[in-house]
């Protein structure tokens, strides 16, 4: 028989903030191994594109419109996945926002802006987490939990504390469930983009500083992009990672080691 690990036919992959960017890398390349897919996002046209990109890979493809940052919501949108598309295997909590902080320093912060941030990438992931995680260990699901975090967790973030304290919350997180629900077959990875040229990015990332400060420290010489995420994805839903928990995948073509 032919090894055959990454073909994802029958299992269902939920990707919050899945309808651009890095979610919606991820979804392409699980819907292209075959597994179907459910995104979560608030910008209803954003879903609809994102629905309309994935419709030629023939996979059953439902897009909801949910802030996780609303616990409620969350509970509800879940509950209409589960019954939509019948199971969840994978979970990938990679909705997020970023800083607004104006190039003020830390003490000028708001804790309105603060909670701003920490509502979305830390609450809103705790609560993906927590009914995607309940729903597993309950129907015997041997599935995976993935957050996704940023290099802003393992370095220096200035006037960025807020959204560093969210991601390196998130490898915390990610850490303690993986061995809490190891014995359930439950896995749980967290990653770690790089400078990726997304929505949340775009006008960072076409300054001049930016173009001459940042990007010759990126050894590939790019910006990294959405489907840049697809095989990671596709790795960590599939068979070939069954025994493989716990990690916390750095992808930024190798700016942090250069």
């Amino acid at each position: 028989m032919a090894y055959s690990p990454f073909d994802l036919t029958g299992k269902v992959a939920l990707i919050t903030g899945g309808n651009s960017g890095i979610g919606l890398g991820m979804a392409r390349a699980i819907a292209q191994a075959g597994g179907d897919i459910a995104i979560w996002g608030t910008n209803a046209a954003k879903n609809a594109a994102a629905k309309e990109d994935l419709g030629s890979t023939g996979r059953r493809i439902l897009t909801l419109e949910c802030d996780v940052g609303d616990e409620a919501a969350v509970e509800q949108a879940f509950a209409e996945t589960v019954k939509t598309m019948g199971r969840v295997d994978g979970c990938f909590a990679n909705a997020g926002v970023s800083g607004r902080s104006g190039g003020k320093p830390f003490f000028d912060m708001t804790s309105d802006e603060w909670h701003r941030v920490t509502r979305v990438n830390l609450d809103g992931a705790f609560y993906t987490f927590r009914t995607a995680a309940k729903h597993m260990v309950t129907t015997k699901t041997e599935g995976v939990l993935v957050g996704t975090a940023s290099l802003a967790a393992i370095e220096a973030a200035p006037r960025s504390e807020h959204y560093a304290a969210t991601k390196g919350g998130m490898i915390s997180m990610v850490k303690a469930m993986s061995v809490e629900f190891a014995r359930y077959g439950i896995r749980a990875h967290s990653i770690l983009p790089g400078w990726i040229e997304t929505n949340m990015t775009a006008n960072a990332v076409a300054t001049t500083g930016f173009q001459t400060k940042v990007l010759p420290r990126v050894p590939m010489r790019r910006w990294g992009t959405g489907d840049d995420f697809g095989g990671i994805a596709v790795y960590l839903m599939s068979s070939a990672s069954r025994y493989h928990t716990g990690d916390t995948f750095v992808i930024d073509g190798g700016y942090s080691l250069f």
